[in-house]
């Protein structure tokens, strides 16, 4: 992980988005709180960085709890980019916090009509 890279991102993803916060776990290790609100309610959105840049960060709800839907991995991260369309050249913070956003809307759309909008890839 590139701590270096995290910190700049965040910072700039700070500068576009009202809630994000910057933190560090217990090891010292970066991560990010970010608040989204949707038409319906507020998401709580933690986002860590094991293998970033060159791995997508991993994304999970934190509040409110998620009914069962599509999309998920077993261990509740929303995927929120198929992991081989992650290019770190162009994939940022700010892109990641963009596409969690979209999928919380797809998600509401999903828990009300039972149908996820868009195209998916098996993964």
């Amino acid at each position: 992980m590139n701590t270096g890279r995290v910190q700049q991102d965040i910072a700039a993803a700070q500068r576009k988005f009202d809630y994000v916060e910057a933190h560090r776990t217990i090891a010292g290790q970066p991560y990010a709180l970010v608040a989204l609100q949707t038409a319906t309610r507020t998401y709580t959105l933690e986002i860590t960085f094991t293998g970033y840049p060159n791995q997508a960060p991993e994304v999970v709800v934190r509040k409110p709890t998620l009914a069962p839907s599509k999309h998920r991995y077993p261990d509740n991260r929303i995927c929120y980019i198929h992991p081989s369309r992650w290019n770190p050249g162009l994939h940022d913070v700010e892109f990641v916090i963009a596409r969690s956003a979209k999928w919380l809307h797809k998600y509401e759309v999903y828990r009300s009509t039972g149908r996820w909008p868009g195209a998916g890839i098996e993964h």
